[in-house]
């Protein structure tokens, strides 16, 4: 497969390339030169493996602002 430069100096990823590596509109790569070779990554985005493990319900702030407090304190004994 095959890309040309434009004069903005920007390239087309290959529609194979693009499917094999499962680069979507935004994603970002990663360029590297190793061993007088150009290899490009995709970045991967970790936050998402933390998707929903936040638990969230309803709850008091003042109870959690002193909770934090209290943690903040017994660190820094």
């Amino acid at each position: 497969m095959q890309s040309s430069i434009t004069s903005k100096y920007q390239i087309t990823i290959p529609k194979g390339v693009r499917e094999k590596l499962k680069l979507a509109v935004h994603d970002a790569i990663e360029w590297k030169i190793e061993d007088d070779k150009v290899v490009v990554y995709p970045v991967q985005q970790r936050f998402l493996q933390y998707r929903n493990s936040v638990q969230v319900g309803p709850g008091e702030i003042r109870d959690d602002i002193e909770e934090a407090r209290e943690s903040l304190t017994e660190k820094y004994r």
